[in-house]
């Protein structure tokens, strides 16, 4: 009993799922993605199959229509399910059966189908399709609008517990809040994080082959999407002082020394030993 979205962006070919619900863990139970291949939504009395069992009909080439379809006929439960599948062509197909506990529907739009059982009001799929046409950004981005939308329009007549996002293709992401009196807030949050340490990932991609300045500007990138995260904090206090600005590392390293937990002056004392910091400018930072 929940909301979904299953959705490709066109231009990118990313595929996902996301997905709300008054349910303990909804992540487990709905959302099924493979790039290239396609994202299933499982839910109202949820068949967990439909999701493995529908990749694998459109990895082996079946539309997203007729792997549905394939599985539907074969459900003796049929009528109590609501499934939606889209597979890596933009191929989009729903089913809400006639036994879903209302308010219950579907709206199927070019590359994506919003889908809602036991919802306050039928207008629910409808606010997310809206949600997810206008707004801008990124796949995960138009995602997350949808889900507000449904929030915002009601949502789950039993109210929330848990969330899920789940993208794949170029720049996967995978986001369950298990349990949590605000997940869709919490998901945002999280989103966030996950940007920033993407962001920390590149950094030290450059780090590595030694382009510093490119390290630099996503360290301070990723401090200042997470600010309070101390692994950022600290990583950029390192870069200012790898361009000898050491009164402003200082003010970075400072507050992770602070910390109660982890030895981030002894991790500075180590970064010499592999390059990543020169002695001299260690022994006056530590």
């Amino acid at each position: 009993m929940t909301y979904s979205i299953v959705a490709r962006d066109p231009g990118t070919g990313r595929l996902g799922v996301a997905v709300q619900s008054h349910w303990f863990s909804v992540g487990s139970v709905v959302t099924w993605a493979e790039a290239g291949v396609g994202a299933v939504a499982t839910q109202a009395f949820a068949e967990r199959s439909y999701g493995p069992l529908g990749l694998d009909l459109m990895r082996g080439g079946k539309t997203a229509t007729s792997a549905l379809a394939g599985l539907v006929a074969m459900d003796e439960q049929a009528a109590r399910r609501q499934v939606a599948m889209i597979d890596a062509h933009g191929n989009v197909a729903a089913h809400t059966g006639d036994e879903c506990l209302g308010e219950a529907s579907h709206v199927v739009g070019e590359t994506y189908s919003c889908q809602a059982n036991m919802m306050l009001r039928d207008t629910v799929p409808s606010a997310m399709a809206s949600a997810y046409e206008s707004t801008d950004g990124d796949l995960v981005d138009r995602l997350l609008a949808a889900l507000d939308a449904a929030e915002a329009e009601g949502g789950d007549i039993r109210g929330r517990q848990s969330a899920a996002l789940l993208v794949v293709g170029e720049g996967p992401v995978e986001l369950r809040i298990e349990d949590h009196p605000a997940p869709l807030v919490e998901l945002r949050r999280l989103v966030g994080v996950h940007r920033s340490y993407e962001l920390m990932n590149a950094g030290d991609a450059h780090l590595a082959s030694g382009d510093f300045d490119s390290a630099a500007t996503c360290y301070e990138a990723a401090q200042k999407g997470t600010p309070d995260n101390v692994e950022f904090t600290f990583w950029r206090g390192v870069m200012l002082a790898n361009f000898g600005k050491t009164d402003e590392a200082r003010v970075f390293l400072e507050k992770t020394y602070a910390e109660p937990t982890g030895e981030w002056r002894e991790l500075l004392r180590r970064l010499p030993s592999v390059g990543l910091l020169a002695q001299e400018i260690a022994d006056q930072l530590v």
